[in-house]
């Protein structure tokens, strides 16, 4: 039977440290909601004693979030273990997670408190924490960098003061995964009373190692994982959820341990933490980028198209997408090629087919991608993991669109100056009010900029090559464009 590893989700918290992410409570407990409806264990929802707004978002999680556990940081401090308590009162799961470093580089430099001192320190924050709550967790910030012999003797210390999970973080990303694995032995083979905690990791990615860790771990006796959706976070961010979580359910044979999580839930978690926090996610990220589920070779789209576990470990049904996608392009094979055109409702003959074929191959070595067109000029959305937004964007860097007298523009870039007068786009008033409703308070106006020929729609643009020095995000929108433009829409803020 599979061991169950209890996931720990930081999102709200060391996620939110990712440059740009902050989140409001109305955020906050939208993300925690549909972490609820993912399954995690635990969500960490912030850090109550850091701002009045982190407070009310975990007060407000710890009471209206059902299922999991609601945990708030708090350094090794009286006042912040005592706010940690103050937003978590009142709610029937709750837990306090309070750290202090323990590797002399951050005694010396940062917290300039001695070994011992920062021990006793461990000890008395516990020992509070523990006078409110039954659930308490206790984390030696830079484990991986500290003395093996004291790490031990804090983690017994605080153990033995009452913490229920030791969490042995990764907080620099220094570790490999031989080396964390060995570590976590370490503890579980010299900490005497260790048997009375849940042991957990929290890796950070700086070398790109964070889920390797982390899984590392899981095989040395970890019982819990602490991970961000996306794997977001402070600078290279942390362990991805998705990935540990679909690594240990599609190698369950190999690592002998599963989770609880539903993980239908997780395209929609990720799109939803990917939108509230403005980080986008790479195409080619694991289970959750817009290319996972896509087959651009020829060979694989052939071996995809006769038995789906050819090449693909995992259904994109499982992680929540609808189906995989066969991206048509150069490398794309007949095979291909023919399943789309019946899809399309064409069943050529084998000359046809030939022919056909034939060309396809050489707009492909034209074109990134081919693709067919509604007959408005939109792009049919069957690019799994692009909204429309996304797909119209690319529509106007590749082809342009209508002009006002209903006929496709050329997409030759020509122009520069302003459109004559009877080719202007009619303003949409009606969708301008509708996105303006969309809109947080500190944006203030929508403008329409010109993008120039060869630079791609999603290419930072600076408003002061229109006069109007201001910072702003972009945000493409569908609207009628006169022949020979290229526009997309900034929000200013």
């Amino acid at each position: 039977m599979s061991r169950l590893i209890r996931i720990f989700d930081t999102t709200l918290r060391d996620g939110e440290q990712s440059p740009g992410a902050a989140m409001n409570p109305d955020e906050k407990l939208m993300v925690a909601k549909q972490l609820a409806r993912l399954g995690v264990d635990i969500i960490e929802a912030g850090f109550a004693y850091s701002s009045p707004g982190d407070f009310e978002a975990v007060r407000r999680i710890a009471q209206e979030v059902e299922g999991p556990t609601i945990c708030s940081l708090a350094r090794a401090r009286p006042e912040d273990i005592d706010r940690a308590w103050e937003a978590l009162k009142g709610a029937p799961k709750v837990r306090i997670h309070t750290f202090i470093s323990t590797s002399d580089i951050h005694l010396k430099h940062q917290f300039r408190l001695t070994r011992e001192q920062a021990r006793e320190r461990a000890v008395e924050m516990v020992t509070r924490a523990r006078g409110y709550v039954e659930d308490v967790e206790f984390s030696p910030m830079d484990a991986t960098r500290s003395d093996v012999k004291y790490l031990y003797e804090v983690l017994e210390a605080a153990i033995e003061a009452g913490a229920t999970t030791v969490n042995i973080p990764d907080t620099v990303g220094y570790a490999t995964p031989q080396e964390f694995g060995r570590l976590i032995r370490g503890i579980r083979e010299n900490v005497p009373n260790i048997k009375q905690a849940v042991i957990s990791v929290h890796c950070h990615n700086d070398l790109g190692m964070a889920v390797s860790n982390s899984l590392a771990a899981v095989m040395e006796g970890a019982g819990q994982v602490e991970c961000t959706i996306n794997g977001i976070g402070e600078r290279a961010g942390n362990a991805s959820m998705e990935e540990i979580v679909m690594g240990l359910r599609t190698r369950k044979d190999f690592y002998g341990a599963d989770t609880k999580i539903v993980t239908e839930e997780i395209i929609k978690t990720s799109r939803l933490v990917s939108k509230i926090t403005g980080m986008v996610v790479q195409p080619n990220k694991a289970i959750v980028g817009a290319n996972a589920f896509a087959h651009a070779s020829g060979i694989h789209q052939d071996g995809l198209l006769k038995e789906k576990t050819t090449y693909e470990i995992m259904r994109p049904e499982s992680v929540g997408l609808g189906k995989s996608t066969l991206v048509m392009g150069k490398l794309s094979g007949r095979h291909a090629f023919r399943q789309r055109l019946e899809e399309l409702g064409f069943k050529p003959t084998e000359d046809e087919l030939n022919r056909a074929f034939e060309r396809f191959k050489r707009l492909a070595d034209q074109k990134k991608e081919i693709y067919e067109r509604r007959p408005c000029g939109r792009r049919l959305p069957h690019h799994c993991g692009h909204d429309e937004d996304q797909e119209h964007a690319g529509d106007v860097r590749r082809q342009g669109h209508h002009g006002r007298d209903g006929r496709a523009g050329r997409g030759d870039g020509a122009g520069g100056g302003r459109a004559e007068d009877g080719n202007r786009p009619r303003r949409r008033h009606g969708y301008y009010r509708r996105l303006r409703q969309g809109l947080p308070e500190r944006a203030q106006q929508v403008s329409v900029l010109e993008v120039p020929q060869g630079r791609r729609a999603e290419d930072p643009l600076h408003l002061s090559e229109r006069g109007q020095a201001r910072h702003f995000r972009m945000m493409p929108v569908p609207f009628l464009l006169p022949n020979r433009y290229r526009f997309t829409t900034a929000i200013v803020s």
